[in-house]
């Protein structure tokens, strides 16, 4: 069942980190890449906080996404996305068709 890892930005901390962080994450795509739904786009907060960017990505499934995320490419590029803001992520598995 496809997968969905949404990333939630509330604040940049360090454009130098958020930098080498931009130059490193598309190289973590590997063999089943993210497919980007929406990424940093106009927004609005309909309810709760407003948050400085948003990036939705679709996966075939919980493990791919999981794999996705604790690659060893990701792994090193997140450490610099951490240095360089204030992020929420989010997995969560889609609905089954009927």
């Amino acid at each position: 069942m496809t997968a969905y890892v949404i990333m939630i930005r509330e604040r940049i901390t360090n454009p130098e980190e958020m930098a080498i962080y931009a130059g490193l994450a598309p190289k973590a795509r590997g063999d089943n890449p993210p497919r980007p739904l929406a990424f940093y786009g106009d927004k609005a907060a309909l309810e709760g906080e407003e948050a400085d960017g948003i990036v939705i990505l679709e996966f075939d499934d919980m493990a791919h996404a999981r794999n996705w995320h604790g690659s060893p490419a990701y792994q090193e590029a997140m450490k610099h996305r951490q240095l360089g803001a204030d992020y929420r992520v989010l997995l969560v598995d889609g609905v089954k068709p009927a």
